[in-house]
């Protein structure tokens, strides 16, 4: 290789780095400009309100295992706090004698046969703990909560898998000699169509289309640009992303069209418009959101020389956008009236 090539190729790499870090920045900054709205540890009294709408759907009969706390863990972030009768089929087991996870190998070999997540936890002999369990999890356990999901965005789960599920750990009890009592089926079923039903109503993405004038075309090499000034980052479904510190979606930019945009063709890339959504169920507060997405369309608008528009190119003006500002606001009370908080871990198990 000459001189030049190498030179040349240094200069690329360094152009490369430099970009990356500039993104980054960007990002960061942009997150900054609202850091309060990602950062927020302070309670809100409209996040602790309370409904008895989905009370009389609990079930009633999980098994008793003896600590009323039994399906919950010192660490947040664990699934042993989120399983619970409203959102999983949880079936208790206590074996005689402590047990590692090899007991459980009948479900391990099937878990993906149930089409919904399968979550597996127990309490640990040594510190008392509720821990996620994995095949290889080799200390020993006291106690096992094994739960499999009702609902996620496909729909709730199929009767004949859950009763595949009950019928794995009804073998598993046998074989341990382990009486278990299970949850009622019907129940279980009652309650999976019920938080379906109520998941699908406020299952909604929130739009706003970026639209330039007359039939000019947007050049992709420009939104991108534009797009990572704002913090957005090309992300591998296709579409620029803004992410919390957590890694997790707060807006999306994407072709309004729906054709993903790719890194090495964004400067042959045309566009007749963008889209920037809002997954309201799956950020907090979604309202304070909506309002941060309305505040960064305007500004990638503007930077685009282009206007906001709703699916009929039709421009929108305050009164559309206070208008969909209400619906968002209804969602978010309606998920908090059914004890699902948007964002929360609980919510992004449901709309996953």
């Amino acid at each position: 290789m000459s001189e030049l090539q190498i030179g040349l190729l240094s200069i690329g790499i360094l152009l490369v780095v430099a970009v990356y870090i500039y993104g980054f920045w960007q990002q960061r900054s942009y997150r900054n400009k609202f850091g309060s709205a990602y950062k927020s540890q302070h309670e809100d009294a409209l996040y602790r309100s309370n409904s008895a709408a989905f009370d009389a759907l609990l079930v009633e009969d999980v098994p008793d295992t003896g600590d009323k706390d039994s399906h919950r863990s010192t660490n947040g972030d664990d699934i042993c706090t989120l399983l619970s009768a409203e959102t999983d089929y949880v079936v208790s087991i206590k074996p005689k004698v402590p047990l590692s996870s090899d007991v459980l190998a009948p479900l391990w070999a099937q878990r993906f046969d149930f089409g919904k997540s399968v979550n597996a936890c127990g309490q640990n002999v040594s510190s008392g703990l509720w821990e996620r369990l994995i095949p290889d999890s080799h200390q020993s356990y006291s106690a096992f909560n094994l739960g499999l999901q009702l609902v996620d965005r496909s729909g709730s789960v199929n009767e004949i898998r859950l009763r595949n599920f009950h019928e794995v750990l009804r073998e598993v009890g046998e074989q341990i000699q382990t009486d278990i009592v299970f949850p009622s089926l019907t129940n279980a079923m009652l309650q999976a169509n019920s938080l379906d039903e109520f998941c699908a109503e406020v299952d909604k993405m929130i739009g706003l289309n970026i639209i330039p004038g007359g039939d000019r075309l947007l050049f992709g090499s420009e939104i991108s640009q534009v797009a990572e000034r704002r913090g957005l980052l090309l992300q591998s479904d296709g579409s620029f992303h803004l992410l919390n510190d957590n890694g997790l979606t707060i807006f999306s930019l994407g072709n309004q069209d729906g054709t993903p945009f790719q890194h090495h063709t964004l400067t042959q890339v045309r566009v007749k418009g963008l889209t920037i959504l809002l997954d309201v169920p799956r950020v907090e507060r979604p309202v304070q959101h909506f309002d941060e997405m309305v505040v960064l369309a305007r500004e990638i608008a503007m930077d685009l020389r282009a206007g906001l528009a709703d699916d009929h190119r039709v421009s929108l003006g305050e009164k559309a956008i206070a208008q969909i500002r209400e619906q968002v606001a209804a969602i978010e009370s309606s998920m908090l009236a059914g004890k699902i908080v948007p964002g929360s871990p609980q919510a992004l198990r449901l709309f996953a």
